[in-house]
């Protein structure tokens, strides 16, 4: 079966990512997620090619099995950039979106995620700011091939913050019952748990590049 035999429903719940692009094209993903994608695509007349390729992408991960430990250290901040930075952009507006629904629809409901986008919008806030200190100051200096002590407090801010972000990760587990479904949950639930699971392995990735591998180099193998 290939994409399109599937259901929109299913596109939303299993590609991350993908209910912000359907919002695009105005493409149905709850009420109407039964029907199979190419017949949604086609009551809209839109082509289905720009939209697999942008689903294709989506679920692509070409830096899959690189050893980032090994990589320059300008290739590994162009990575954090356009991997996770972009990502995370892109990411949290639609969740907040996406759980204000939940919240809106269901929120008689015990097991649902009140106070989930109050503290998505908190994690956006918190996240931008973070990354325009990391391109503005702490990346243009590793770029530039300042380390040491020269970028040691800079880099003891970063690490701060990233504990800080371990916490709204933590907060964000006990809201969703560690992102787990309840039973009878709604496409737009399911959507919002998909994308949140890919969030959450997504920062937790680039905390890791960072702590573990970039600002280690950069101190010269201090791990802090």
């Amino acid at each position: 079966m290939t994409l399109l035999d599937q259901s929109v429903g299913w596109v939303a719940r299993n590609i991350p990512g993908s209910t912000r692009l359907f919002r695009e094209y105005g493409l149905d993903f709850c009420c109407g997620g039964q029907h199979p994608l190419k017949d949604a695509l086609s009551e809209k007349g839109i082509d289905p090619e720009p939209v697999l390729e942008k689903l294709a992408a989506l679920q692509d991960e070409p830096t899959k099995g690189l050893d980032w430990s090994k990589a320059p250290r300008n290739q590994l901040i162009d990575h954090i950039l356009r991997r996770y930075h972009a990502r995370h952009r892109e990411q949290l507006p639609e969740l907040i979106h996406l759980s204000r629904r939940v919240e809106h629809v269901h929120g008689e409901r015990p097991e649902c995620p009140v106070g989930l986008a109050d503290h998505l919008t908190n994690m956006l806030n918190e996240l931008e700011s973070h990354m325009l200190k990391e391109e503005n100051v702490l990346f243009p200096l590793l770029q530039q091939g300042i380390g040491g002590m020269q970028v040691n407090g800079p880099v003891s801010v970063m690490r701060f913050e990233h504990d800080q972000h371990g916490e709204a990760l933590d907060t964000l587990a006990a809201l969703t019952n560690d992102i787990q479904l309840p039973k009878g949950a709604c496409n737009t639930w399911r959507a919002l748990y998909a994308g949140l699971n890919q969030l959450r392995d997504d920062l937790m990735q680039h905390i890791h590049l960072e702590n573990n591998i970039l600002f280690v180099d950069a101190l010269g193998g201090q791990h802090g």
